[in-house]
């Protein structure tokens, strides 16, 4: 059954669950909470819940994979929860398979492993993520030097942090002609006062930093530019 720790709102304001508060369920519910959501958190270790009771909207120890339990939270009446849980990978899919029949609108799990991810999309998750791997592929791309940030939309379509190429310096936007050429678009400069939209008429300066949008492979080729 649900302890409770500490309550800073009023419980059914909460509209998103974040079960699991090790490494990536914490940084979620923290990130969640400083966007001004509401969000009720859920662990089944003591000292964590205990530990996040003043930053989280609402903060409980319980197992999860009790469906009593999560009847008596409201989970039901939440508008999305995230299945943050870590290495007890019955415990997740259990827990996730239970929000499902309890009716959550939007179910979100993190996933281990290929298989995990695999087991979770066929019992309905609407969305599996996997932050280890996505990290990786994002810091590889920091590492090779090609670019600042690497973050894909989805599989094919990537946004990308870089410097203004040496071959682009001084140029106006329209003139550099990037989308025509390279098949990717500027979306935003930074000229030092930070980031404003692109426009026709920006001026590319060496020191720049500019985020571009587009293909994978048409923009990994962009990136790769001196």
């Amino acid at each position: 059954m649900a302890q409770e720790i500490k309550k800073k709102r009023r419980f059914h304001s909460a509209n998103v669950a974040v079960i699991g508060l090790g490494r990536f369920g914490s940084a979620l519910a923290t990130e969640l909470v400083k966007s001004g959501h509401q969000v009720l958190g859920i662990d089944s270790d003591d000292r964590i819940v205990q530990n996040l009771s003043t930053v989280l909207t609402h903060v409980v120890a319980a197992d999860t994979t009790d469906e009593e339990t999560l009847r008596e939270l409201g989970i039901a009446d939440l508008d999305s929860a995230v299945v943050a849980i870590g290495a007890d990978l019955e415990a997740s899919i259990l827990t996730a398979s239970l929000l499902l029949q309890l009716g959550v609108k939007q179910v979100w799990a993190k996933a281990n492993s290929e298989s995990h991810g695999r087991i979770l999309r066929q019992i309905g998750v609407h969305q599996v993520i996997f932050p280890e791997y996505e990290m990786g592929r994002r810091v590889a791309h920091q590492v090779s030097g090609e670019s600042l940030d690497y973050v894909h939309i989805d599989e094919d379509f990537v946004m990308v942090k870089t410097y203004v190429p040496e071959v682009f310096e001084d140029k106006v936007l329209a003139e550099a002609k990037i989308r025509a050429t390279f098949g990717v678009t500027v979306v935003a400069i930074n000229d030092g006062n930070g980031y404003k939209p692109a426009f026709p008429e920006s001026v590319l300066r060496k020191g720049n930093t500019i985020v571009i949008a587009g293909p994978k492979g048409p923009l990994d080729q962009f990136c790769q530019l001196d």
